[in-house]
């Protein structure tokens, strides 16, 4: 939540899973709930494309960001459909492989940040933002 005074600054929907901790972090905040688990299930896949197309046709976001959970995939590829940038910021716990959701991602990111200085040898033009718990 560290980059929460950024993201008062501009209006956001959320679309993240519908958990304990999620539901009490923004409780306060417009959330659609996506459909998990997310890893290898092509069934939610689906079912995260159908709502990735709602989501982008109905909120019309001028940016998509992520911090690297499974539902970005659709949401950063069909997200040309509206016209948005994407920010994919790769997950604090993997330095030393590529996540299958980064390697989906990367080709329609417009900026790609890492945590770690190990990430970058990883994502070649990658930003380094450091650690962001």
């Amino acid at each position: 939540m560290c980059l929460e005074p950024w993201w008062t600054e501009h209006e956001r929907q959320w679309v993240t899973f519908d958990t304990e901790d999620a539901l009490t972090k923004l409780s306060s905040e417009d959330v659609v709930h996506a459909y998990h688990p997310t890893t290898r299930n092509l069934r939610n896949l689906v079912r995260n494309a159908r709502l990735a197309w709602r989501v982008l046709r109905d909120y019309r976001p001028d940016m998509v960001i992520s911090t690297g959970a499974g539902v970005a995939v659709p949401f950063f590829w069909m997200r040309r459909l509206v016209g948005a940038q994407t920010v994919y910021l790769e997950v604090f716990d993997r330095i030393d492989s590529p996540t299958l959701t980064a390697r989906l991602c990367r080709p329609v990111t417009d900026l790609f940040l890492v945590q770690w200085p190990e990430q970058q040898r990883l994502y070649k033009g990658s930003v380094l933002l450091g650690q962001v718990w």
